[in-house]
């Protein structure tokens, strides 16, 4: 993600949040399903046998949830739903047997697998995955490539759009796996896979009971909140940090200098570096930044040897400003989405 220049991450948060504005008063209707749409790669019978096919047959503008059911299988596409295009619904069959994959590397506006920039999108139990770092990662392993030099944004999926929520699925990439670019997000029960900076970007999001596996030496996070006025973060509640790497991750670094993200009841692997954090782009100024951790629990979770600036926030503190239900939900959005919340 260091190869975003600051002239082109300001125009594509420029485009981003006024798509945001067109759309987001749908609401879709309630959480029902006005009509489904059949996907198999192996089946001419089925409606389509691609995922962009399926999607680019939806009307814009469409103000009821439309389901896309995946078969299982390994779709090699790259997948864009347009800011017109709000109400979509995509169910694989599993994360493990239902798979978008592409190899796509170099710019993170161009290189994401999956890409949605409308309001009200919902996904589960599929994987999105980027095989471009997935190679890397195995020459790593295997001794025969250096890590240096070898960084290049590869991104299985990015997310622009409000109110849009991901069920059992799985992110799976190398470098910045996952552009959580903008707007209110909930993850439950995903996997997420990477090693540099795989959680990115300046979305107000909510990760339940996530597992986030590092595969190298690497930031698991890398949040984008530019002022303290900004209601934006990402929060992980429950869930656990795994990796072979012992300690040599971190939980975040400053890409922005009010970069926010809290861990609570996480379970924290070896991987974590002692120190948790790096100020990276704010180091001149660390004020802003707002990283904390509450009642994790695992060989990682020593905070003893963490960066002094670290926030220490108390339960009431985190129940009053971090729960799902005002972090995200104020508005009760969730209560809309065509898939059981636990």
């Amino acid at each position: 993600m260091e190869l975003v220049t600051g002239e082109i991450f300001l125009s594509i948060t420029l485009i981003v949040i006024s798509s945001f504005w067109v759309c987001r008063a749908v609401d879709c209707g309630g959480p029902q399903i006005s009509s489904t749409i059949l996907v198999d790669k192996s089946n001419k019978s089925s409606d389509f046998i691609s995922l962009q096919a399926a999607i680019d047959s939806i009307p814009p503008n469409n103000t009821k949830w439309v389901k896309i059911q995946i078969s299982a299988g390994t779709y090699k596409e790259k997948v864009q739903i347009s800011v017109n295009k709000p109400c979509i619904f995509i169910q694989g069959q599993g994360k493990d047997v239902t798979t978008i994959t592409f190899d796509d590397h170099l710019a993170p506006n161009t290189s994401s697998t999956f890409t949605s920039f409308s309001d009200n999108f919902v996904a589960s139990d599929i994987t999105f995955e980027n095989s471009y770092g997935l190679q890397i990662l195995e020459d790593l392993r295997n001794h025969k490539i250096r890590y240096d030099g070898i960084r290049a944004p590869s991104l299985a999926a990015r997310i622009s759009g409000d109110k849009c929520a991901f069920f059992n699925c799985g992110f799976v990439g190398f470098q910045d796996t996952l552009w959580d670019e903008l707007g209110r997000h909930y993850f439950k029960d995903c996997m997420i896979e990477g090693a540099v900076d795989f959680i990115f970007g300046d979305g107000q999001s909510y990760y339940r009971d996530c597992v986030l596996n590092v595969t190298a030496l690497g930031a698991i996070t890398a949040q984008a909140r530019s002022l303290d006025s900004e209601p934006t973060g990402f929060v992980f509640a429950g869930g656990s940090v795994i990796g072979n790497n012992t300690g040599n991750t971190l939980l975040g670094r400053g890409y922005r200098p009010c970069s926010r993200v809290i861990f609570y009841k996480t379970n924290l692997g070896s991987v974590v570096r002692p120190v948790g954090w790096h100020a990276w782009h704010s180091k001149d100024n660390v004020s802003c930044l707002f990283y904390s951790e509450i009642l994790c629990s695992g060989p990682g979770s020593d905070t003893s040897q963490r960066v002094p600036w670290e926030k220490n926030l108390t339960l009431t503190q985190f129940a009053q400003n971090y729960s799902l239900q005002v972090f995200i939900n104020s508005d009760g959005w969730l209560s809309n989405v065509p898939h059981k919340i636990e």
